[in-house]
């Protein structure tokens, strides 16, 4: 995967958590099955809840980018093949 497919592939994850987190994102997947882009199980939970796991998303999310910023040969995607 190239770097700047790696860039705007996490970007696009970064700004998604962060909608959840901070603009409202939260309150409008609450109940719906488009929460489901969060976790599998989360049409069950609550606005902070998804909340919470918006903000270990955006941790994990931000881990994988600096990893694969520097160790090309570790970038993933689900879907996309190693």
């Amino acid at each position: 995967m190239s770097t700047l497919l790696w860039i705007v592939l996490h970007a696009v994850e970064a700004l998604f958590c962060l909608w959840v987190l901070r603009w409202g994102g939260a309150e409008r997947l609450e109940g719906t099955f488009a929460s489901g882009l969060i976790s599998s199980f989360a049409p069950r939970w609550n606005a902070e809840g998804l909340r919470m796991a918006a903000l270990i998303l955006l941790v994990f999310c931000a881990i994988s980018f600096v990893v694969g910023l520097f160790v090309p040969s570790l970038r993933c995607w689900v879907g996309g093949g190693c």
